[in-house]
């Protein structure tokens, strides 16, 4: 059984309208996305910036409430969970968020940014707080005298070490990693990148690995989504993502990563005009402005996501046992 299921989530933010009148619209966010993550697996979800990933990340989670859908975490529905219930499955269920300066409070000491979950959760206090705290940041690479510093002592690497360790010291099974090396350095992010692996076979966590930089994904993840605005486009095992990717979208992701190879040419796929507004989405399949493939049956139709084994497709034109791109 999976870990975490996913089943037609959506997130649709109102602008507009109101009590002065007017026409109430939605940005659909998030717009039926239907998943499954298995237990102490990294799941990968990549995609242009705007697209609804993290947005998705966090719904997951219940920091945004979903509009519409049900999650599932051990086989229980907890979209309908009230507050004490939630702040239970929360210590179970964490995240590592993309700025490592904006995320931590610069008014707490590091000591009580990683300890604050420990208190809440009634793990541990006072003496044994504080040598559990030690631990975790022994554990993430950091000293014990970093305990009384403030964040703002840190870089942008410690700091995100930092954030490692809060969302470990609860002991939980599940973590969201919203693009959690995007702000750092190259070196830094092999480093950071490097610690959640380790992490990941001592401790038997779950990351939802979220991130725009695709070889970062290819490094870490061992199934891959793709999305586009709102949806979820094509999913597979990474080295299939990567090797025979299907859907003209995929293809023009991967075409864009830079090679660290001047002597190889790659051919780049251009796509034309802007990323749709996810105010007023196209009618069937949202890529068909842009894929050079479309044809009559895109513009009128939204292809569903046809599973061939564990590769799964969201095109009319490109899939399994349809064709390649």
């Amino acid at each position: 059984m999976a870990l975490l299921e996913i089943r037609n989530l959506k997130k649709h933010f109102p602008i507009g309208g109101g009590w002065l009148g007017g026409k109430r619209e939605y940005v659909k966010a998030v717009d039926g996305v239907s998943i499954s993550i298995e237990d102490g697996e990294t799941m990968g979800l990549v995609g242009e910036s705007g697209c609804g990933k993290s947005t998705l990340g966090r719904c997951i989670l219940r920091l945004i409430e979903p509009t519409e859908g049900e999650v599932y975490f051990e086989g229980r529905e907890i979209t309908s969970l009230g507050k004490k219930e939630m702040r239970e499955m929360r210590r179970k269920m964490q995240i590592i968020f993309q700025d490592p300066y904006a995320s931590l409070n610069p008014r707490m000491r590091i000591g009580e940014i990683i300890g604050e979950g420990l208190e809440i959760h009634n793990i541990a206090k006072g003496a044994e707080k504080r040598e559990r705290v030690i631990g975790l940041l022994a554990r993430v690479g950091l000293h014990a005298e970093h305990y009384d510093r403030y964040p703002h002592e840190f870089s942008g690497g410690q700091r995100q070490r930092i954030g490692v360790a809060r969302a470990l010291a609860v002991n939980a099974k599940f973590i969201v990693a919203d693009e959690a090396v995007s702000a750092l350095d190259v070196s830094i992010q092999a480093q950071i990148l490097n610690l959640l692996q380790d992490l990941q076979e001592e401790f038997n966590l779950t990351y939802f690995f979220i991130s725009h930089d695709l070889r970062v994904v290819e490094h870490i993840s061992r199934r891959v989504a793709v999305m586009y605005l709102g949806k979820i486009v094509e999913i597979a095992p990474s080295e299939t993502i990567y090797s025979e990717g299907l859907h003209p979208y995929t293809k023009a992701l991967l075409s864009a990563v830079p090679v660290p190879d001047p002597t190889r040419k790659t051919k780049r796929m251009v796509l034309q005009g802007d990323v749709p507004s996810p105010i007023n989405p196209p009618s069937g399949c949202h890529f068909h402005p842009r894929c050079p493939y479309a044809e009559k049956v895109c513009s009128e139709v939204e292809p569903k996501l046809t599973h061939d084994g564990d590769h799964g497709v969201a095109c009319h034109m490109f899939g399994p046992g349809k064709g390649n791109a």
